[in-house]
């Protein structure tokens, strides 16, 4: 896959999630919940930390530290998707990992912390609440999984 095709991607992935976020946050305020269906609402919160709130309460260096975690993980993709150009999924898998990384970097930039949204529960558990950006993390790693049971010569 070419290195524009895969930036495109990313670019895409950012661009959706940039354009959720700021809808919602327009639409709703911190903290309301909109039900949809029995199992998902629409809901504003934001996040200071990381997957499932990690370091969330850690006083604001942690803004940082993710920060500069998405940048090197940025730069490292960028690499590899140089270097494996050959390989589509593998670099589909990373183009939605960067747009994603990009996306919630932004926010960590710009906020301070990362807006979520999207709230699925059942029988009273709610899953911690995500966003575009860590949909399209998720969607990578799952085809990253996929794509190491391939057969590679």
């Amino acid at each position: 896959m070419k290195l524009q095709i895969s930036l495109a991607v990313a670019l895409v992935v950012l661009v959706l999630d940039f354009a959720s976020k700021r809808w919602v946050e327009g639409a709703l305020f911190d903290g309301q919940q909109i039900p949809l269906t029995g199992f998902f609402n629409l809901v504003l919160t934001y996040n200071a930390g990381a997957a499932f709130s990690f370091l969330s309460d850690a006083g604001g260096w942690q803004r940082w530290f993710f920060s500069l975690i998405a940048v090197g993980a940025s730069i490292l993709i960028v690499y590899l998707l140089r270097k494996h150009a050959a390989d589509r999924l593998f670099c589909l898998a990373l183009s939605l990992i960067l747009g994603g990384a990009l996306g919630n970097l932004w926010d960590r930039i710009t906020l301070g912390r990362v807006v979520d949204f999207l709230d699925f529960h059942a029988a009273g558990y709610h899953w911690p609440a995500f966003n575009v950006a860590d949909s399209a993390i998720f969607l990578g790693a799952m085809l990253m999984i996929i794509d190491s049971f391939r057969r590679k010569e």
